[in-house]
């Protein structure tokens, strides 16, 4: 094998993502797997991937620290930063809008 032959082995990073045959019902009008996906987890090397995780909890922990601490704690700047660089502005505009009205999903104060 490779070991007999003086060269290192190689594994592979990560595991693609393979998808089965889909199939159409005509009758139904969908669409129909005849064998699963295999799924991966998110490689740490890509994270420009999708950042909208990290988009809300810096939204979050912005808040929660200037309601901890008071606006003029410093690195709370860290959390605006992220968020304002992270988010779309619409959707902080919307969760500021839910703030104000008493109806954003997270408690803040705690």
């Amino acid at each position: 094998m490779a070991e007999e032959d003086g060269q290192e082995l190689v594994t592979k990073p990560f595991k693609f993502v393979t998808a089965g045959k889909h199939t159409r019902d005509h009758s139904a009008g969908r669409v129909a797997a005849t064998s699963s996906i295999a799924l991966h987890r998110t490689d740490a090397r890509f994270p420009n991937m999708n950042q909208t995780k990290h988009c809300w909890q810096n939204y979050v922990d912005y808040h929660k620290c200037i309601t901890a601490k008071g606006e003029d704690f410093a690195p709370c700047r860290q959390f605006w930063l992220a968020y304002r660089s992270l988010c779309p502005s619409g959707w902080y505009q919307r969760w500021d809008e839910q703030r104000e009205s008493g109806n954003f999903p997270v408690k803040l104060d705690a």
